[in-house]
């Protein structure tokens, strides 16, 4: 039978539902009954002690909170009576042992990737399109709806059907409101895609390249680079209107400074120097036409596995999140960074509580100290406007038993596994060392896929135990559930089901192995993402202001 309850470290003072226990129950655990003072939906936490004004909150064997006022063992932790707290961190000389989990089942593996001229292994192949400045979103909507309908990119062929019903029924002098969707026969004809060898072409709108300041436009420049030059990226296309602050030769000249030997094809366009707005839509679809013609001469070969780079993101996380869905894929980081893999973990408001931890891992005392940099001046950054990391956990978070950012973020930072810290990099710079590397990202699902995906992911891994339909227009997100019902209930969103951990069914290093083994093949385009199938391309560029 599965347990209802579980203790995640020792050191912890708080015990976890892991079903809705109910007011007044007995529940014992490690010999001693406790009563409960309160419904405890699952998720939740009760304390198991009296707790006293002050009083320290321990869960992951960490500081994550402290009480308010008296609550009595048995009592429930609610934001009410708990308030976030997490200790104090800093460099300090430490020897940090690891031992490598065993990598046999995967020894001499390969994914199917597409291998680019200066070594890296892209696990897709997308030509790509590149506004400089805002300006330019309307001609991108325009190019993408015509290439995506006749090349056979478009997803939306359903809908388009569906709507036609509608209007049919509508001219026939049918009561719209009536009908239920499940009334209408939808029939639609998908064309089939052109290029076979082309697995998306894909648009980076965005609302930045000029207004604001110019350093908002100097890191998007950085930032568009680091997707021109991304391996799963063949070609790109740029569009630039010709007044704006983030200039076509800015822009190529971040290119080439990130890559000095950038070969790819490059086709650029901009308004001002064209005829008209129809000449440059059908010289950019022309041209880009052609670049499609030849990327997709390129094949997928066979690569190690050390040569992907993983990805591991949370959002829409819930109290399992920690228990599931992250230590699991915290044990597929070390699979691969034992088999020579990068893995990049972000969001650095959620690594709240975790620095020690992690600063301890660190290899090298200049990226522990620039990860103290990074950290401590986000923190100030959010303190400043009146905010902070404490503030992180949204409305769902806590409802679903994350009752403070310490306990989110420690929670969270388990999907890096517990392999040494290689390198820290600040937003947009590339992974260059094989192991874990810390990026430094906001919280927020779109800005932190968007970054760390300019840091190189080839994959990402994406926990969620709410549910989110996030992803990313060049880096294949795969998501990741952290229980049942939320796997049942938005399956057409949900690729991997962590639940049968919860229910004692699985242990975390099956479930680690079992994601790894999907990651190979969805590397290889044997399996797609439902991200990718639902053309989920979420783009969002951080301007370095305060977002958690």
């Amino acid at each position: 039978m599965a347990s209802r309850i579980l203790r995640i470290h020792p050191k912890d003072n708080v015990l976890v539902a892991l079903q809705d226990l109910s007011k007044g129950e007995h529940i014992e655990f490690d010999g001693v009954i406790y009563i409960l003072q309160d419904d405890i939906p699952a998720k939740h936490k009760f304390f198991m002690q009296d707790m006293h004004l002050g009083d320290e909150i321990y869960m992951y064997g960490v500081l994550v909170g402290k009480t308010q006022y008296t609550v009595p063992q048995g009592g429930i932790m609610n934001t009410d009576n708990t308030k976030h707290a997490a200790d104090p961190y800093t460099f300090r000389p430490y020897e940090y042992t690891w031992e490598a989990p065993d990598v046999s089942r995967f020894a001499g593996r390969t994914f199917n990737g597409y291998v680019r001229d200066d070594g890296r292994v892209g696990t897709a192949n997308y030509w790509l399109f590149v506004p400089t400045v805002f300006c330019e979103n309307r001609n991108l909507d325009v190019i993408k709806e015509a290439l995506h309908n006749e090349l056979g990119y478009s997803v939306t062929g359903k809908y388009r059907a569906f709507t036609h019903e509608l209007l049919t029924a509508y001219e026939a002098g049918q009561d719209i409101s009536s009908l239920s969707p499940e009334q209408l026969s939808v029939t639609t004809h998908q064309r089939n895609r052109v290029f076979k060898n082309v697995d998306g072409i894909k648009f980076l709108n965005h609302q930045g390249g000029c207004g604001g300041i110019r350093q908002d436009a100097a890191v998007l420049g950085k930032l568009l680079a680091a997707y021109a030059d991304h391996p799963n990226v063949a070609g790109v296309t740029v569009l630039s209107l010709g007044c704006q602050n983030l200039q076509l030769s800015d822009l190529l000249a971040d290119i080439k400074e990130r890559n000095p030997n950038f070969k790819k094809p490059i086709y650029v366009f901009e308004q001002q120097q064209s005829k008209s707005e129809e000449q440059l839509i059908k010289e950019a679809i022309q041209k880009t036409f052609i670049g499609l013609i030849e990327i997709n001469k390129l094949e997928r070969q066979p690569a190690p596995l050390s040569k992907l780079t993983l990805g591991v993101k949370c959002g829409g996380s819930d109290g399992f999140s920690g228990i599931s869905a992250n230590p699991a894929v915290g044990y597929t980081s070390d699979l691969l960074v034992a088999l020579g893999g990068k893995v990049l973990l972000a969001e650095f408001p959620e690594l709240c509580g975790a620095e020690q931890n992690l600063i301890d891992r660190t290899i090298e005392p200049e990226a522990a100290h620039k990860f103290i940099r990074l950290m401590s001046s986000y923190s100030q950054a959010a303190e400043n406007v009146g905010s902070g990391f404490h503030m992180n956990p949204s409305p769902g978070n806590i409802r679903d038993g994350l009752i403070t950012d310490a306990i989110k973020s420690t929670g969270a930072a388990k999907k890096g596994g517990t392999s040494p810290v290689v390198d820290v990099l600040d937003y947009t710079e590339e992974a260059t060392k094989p192991g874990l590397n810390l990026v430094c990202t906001p919280g927020n699902d779109v800005e932190a896929t968007t970054g760390k995906t300019a840091s190189g992911a080839t994959l990402i891994l994406f926990t969620t135990g709410l549910g989110t339909p996030t992803g990313n227009p060049v880096c294949p997100v795969i998501k990741v559930a952290t229980n049942n019902a939320l796997a049942q209930r938005m399956g057409d969103i949900i690729d991997i089901n962590t639940g049968p951990i919860i229910d004692g069914d699985k242990t975390i290093e099956q479930m680690g192995e079992d994601i790894l083994e999907y990651c190979i093949k969805a590397a290889s385009g044997e399996i797609i993402p439902k991200a990718v199938q639902l053309n989920q391309d979420d783009f969002i560029p951080w301007k370095r202001g305060v977002s958690l």
